[in-house]
This record gives C-alpha cells, structure tokens and sequence, in this order.
C-alpha cells in the first residue's frame, strides 16, 4: 500500500515472466494490468496477516516491516525491503533488536532515536532496490530450475 517501488517490481517481474501479488486494505486504492490486487479489511497489520498466510517457500515479499520480514524468513521466503535491503537470517536479529532499542529510547524521552521525517527517495534508492529485487528473481527462477 505505501510501498514506492511497486512500478519496479512490476518491470523486473515481468522481465522473468514472475507472478506478482499485491495487498492493501480498503484505504488504498491499487490498480495494475499485470498484478493481482488483493483487498483487505481495514485494521491495523490487516495486510500484513493477509501476507504471511499467503507466502509460500520461494516467495519474494516486499516489505518495510522487520516482523513480516521475519515471518517470511521462517516460511522459507525471500523477504526484501524498498530500500534494496534482502532481509537474512543473518542479519534480521540485529535490525529488530536496533528496532527495539530506538523504540525503548523514545519512551523513555530520549533524543537518541527519535522520529524524524523521512528522507526523500532518490535515484539511488530506486537503483539499489531494482538491482537487489532483479538478483532475488533471477535467484527464485534458478531454484526452481533445479
């Protein structure tokens, strides 16, 4: 739903011939000639639950969220985020435990961790994220090519 690369991973996916499903609640309003859309409920993470009972081993999911993330992982999913992160066992305990700590920082009052506006996408971020998302595509089609 707020996701700024879904042009993106329509092109890639299309380019290796990769179905693509897309989720949101009733507040967003998702159109596409190559994606399925699917509707959820409002209510809060109510996309997020629509995902993780949908994605099966092998699944690319797109998301900011470090909890879906870790979700995917244990199903055996490729989880990325729109930054181009690929999201590891290797790495996802530290992200969530950084996550925490920011979390913990904010209500105890503390400035370290605060929420600032986010910067605006660039160029970059677009490329970082098309590059890793290609190598997860071409890396799903050689598993399943064996």
């Amino acid at each position: 739903d707020a996701c700024p690369v879904k042009g993106i991973i329509e092109n890639v996916a299309k380019r290796y011939g990769i179905p693509v499903t897309m989720i949101c609640d009733v507040n967003h309003v998702i159109t596409s000639d190559y994606s399925s859309i699917v509707v959820t409920e409002q209510g809060a993470d109510s996309a997020d639950l629509v995902l993780i009972n949908k994605v099966q081993p092998g699944d690319i999911v797109v998301t900011q969220d470090y909890g879906v993330a870790t979700l995917a992982l244990g199903k055996k999913a490729y989880p990325i985020g729109n930054s181009g992160l690929i999201y590891t066992p290797d790495n996802i305990d530290r992200l969530l435990f950084e996550r925490f700590l920011g979390g913990k920082v904010r209500r105890s009052g503390g400035k370290a961790g605060r929420c600032s506006n986010p910067k605006k996408r660039t160029d970059a971020d677009n490329s970082a994220f098309e590059m890793n998302f290609d190598r997860l595509c071409r890396t799903r089609l050689d598993s399943e090519a064996k």
